[in-house]
C-alpha cells in the first residue's frame, strides 16, 4: 500500500506566524477604550447626543479597530507572510492604520491612495515606514494595487472586499458592543438611532448586524457624502451603481458599491453636501472644543437632523454618531476658508441651520 504524503510544515514560518499575531493581539491590550462624548443639547429636549471618538486610537482613526481585524485575518489565513510587501488602496486613514501594524511585524506596506490625500496622512503613513503610490483616478486604485501585490509577490489587503467579514460582529470588543456598554448608565441605554459614515461600509455592518444579533430595538442611519454611490445603490437597489469621481470627504464615499458595503443591514440613508459636512464639523469644535474630520462631520449633520426630528415630534431617546479621525490632519482643507473658496463650497447656509436648531430646537426649512 502506498500513501502520497507531501508535508508543507514551516517550523520557522509558524513561529514567526505566532509572534506576529501575539504583536498584533498585544496592541489591543495597551490600548484602552475610546470615549464617548456628549453633544450639548438642552436638557429638557430629553434626547442626549453621543458621538464615539475613535481619533484615541494609537494611529488616531477608526480605522485602527478595521487595520488590526485584518491584519489578524491575513495572517491567520496564512496571506501575510514574513518580508512579503503589504499592499492596500486606501484614501490616507486605514492605510496609515496599516502601515503602524506592518511595522509593528515588521513587513513592507505600500499605501495606494488618489493624489489627492491629506499631506498629514501622506506623512503619517512614511512615519510609520509605509510608502505612498499615488493614482490620479481613484476609480483606478483597486487594479493598481492588486497589480502592485502581484509584482512584488506581496499581499493586496483589499479593505473594502474583507471589513465586513474580518471584524466579529457578535461582540469579541467590537465597536458596536464598547458604545452600548458605555450607554449602560445613561437616561436612554438603547439608542434610538445609531448614525455611520460608509468608506468600506464595515462599521455599519458590523454596528447593524451587532444589532440585530442582542435584538436591540436601534435603527442604523447611513451618511453619505456628495461625490458617493452609496446612497444611490441602496435607494435604488442597485448594486452596480457607480460614481463619476472620488469624494470631496476623505475617508468616506466611494466610486463603486463596495463588497463589504452591506446595504440590507441599513435602515435609512441621508445624502448630505458636502458644505453641510464641513459647517457640521467646525460646529462640533465649537460645541465641545474637539477638531475632527470632514467624515465626522458627514455623520453629526445626519445625525442633528434625526435629533430635531426628535424633538420636533417630543420623542425621548438618545443618538450616536463618531468622531472618525482628528481635525488636524485637515487644516489646510476643511479648516481653510481659502480651501473653501477654491472648491466653491459656501458652509455659511448649512452652519446657520446648525445655530438656529440648537437655540431653538427648530430645524429651519
Amino acid at each position: 500500500m502506498h500513501t502520497t504524503d507531501v508535508d508543507r510544515s514551516d517550523p520557522a514560518y509558524r513561529a514567526w506566524l505566532s509572534e506576529a499575531v501575539r504583536k498584533v493581539q498585544a496592541d489591543a491590550n495597551r490600548s484602552a477604550d475610546t470615549h464617548l462624548l456628549r453633544f450639548p443639547l438642552p436638557e429638557e429636549w430629553g434626547i442626549g447626543l453621543y458621538l464615539k471618538d475613535e481619533s484615541t486610537h494609537p494611529t488616531g482613526s477608526l480605522k485602527h479597530r478595521l487595520a488590526r481585524s485584518l491584519f489578524l485575518h491575513g495572517l491567520c489565513n496564512g496571506w501575510i507572510r514574513p518580508e512579503a510587501p503589504v499592499v492596500e488602496a486606501s484614501s490616507g486613514s486605514t492605510a496609515v492604520s496599516e502601515a503602524y501594524f506592518a511595522s509593528l511585524i515588521g513587513v513592507p506596506f505600500v499605501a495606494v491612495m488618489p493624489s489627492t490625500t491629506s499631506r498629514e496622512k501622506c506623512r503619517l503613513i512614511e512615519f510609520h515606514g509605509g510608502r505612498c503610490h499615488f493614482v490620479d483616478d481613484p476609480r483606478k486604485m483597486y487594479a493598481e494595487a492588486a497589480a502592485l501585490a502581484e509584482r512584488s509577490g506581496g499581499h493586496y489587503m483589499d479593505q473594502f472586499t474583507y471589513a465586513e467579514r474580518a471584524t466579529d460582529w457578535r461582540g469579541n470588543n467590537n465597536i458596536a458592543e464598547s458604545v452600548f456598554s458605555q450607554l449602560r448608565s445613561e437616561r436612554h441605554p438603547v439608542p434610538a438611532w445609531i448614525v455611520a459614515t460608509a468608506g468600506t461600509g464595515g462599521t455599519s455592518a458590523t454596528i447593524a448586524r451587532y444589532v440585530r444579533y442582542m435584538q436591540y430595538d436601534t435603527r442604523i442611519c447611513v451618511a453619505d457624502p456628495e461625490y458617493s454611490c452609496f446612497f444611490d445603490g441602496w435607494r435604488d437597489h442597485d448594486p452596480t451603481a457607480t460614481g463619476e469621481r472620488g469624494s470631496r470627504i476623505e475617508g468616506i464615499g466611494r466610486p463603486r458599491m463596495e463588497p463589504s458595503f452591506m446595504p440590507g443591514v441599513i435602515d435609512r440613508m441621508m445624502k448630505v453636501p458636502d458644505a453641510a459636512s464641513i459647517a457640521a464639523v467646525r460646529a462640533l469644535d465649537e460645541a465641545i472644543g474637539r477638531k475632527a474630520g470632514g467624515s465626522t462631520g458627514t455623520g453629526l449633520w445626519s445625525a442633528l437632523k434625526i435629533v430635531a426630528e426628535m424633538a420636533g415630534n417630543g420623542t425621548k431617546g438618545s443618538v450616536v454618531t463618531l468622531i472618525c479621525d482628528p481635525g488636524e490632519r485637515y487644516l489646510d482643507t476643511y479648516y481653510s476658508d481659502a480651501w473653501l473658496a477654491e472648491q466653491g463650497l459656501d458652509i455659511g447656509p448649512y452652519a446657520g441651520a446648525i445655530t438656529t436648531f440648537l437655540a431653538t430646537g427648530h430645524w429651519p426649512d
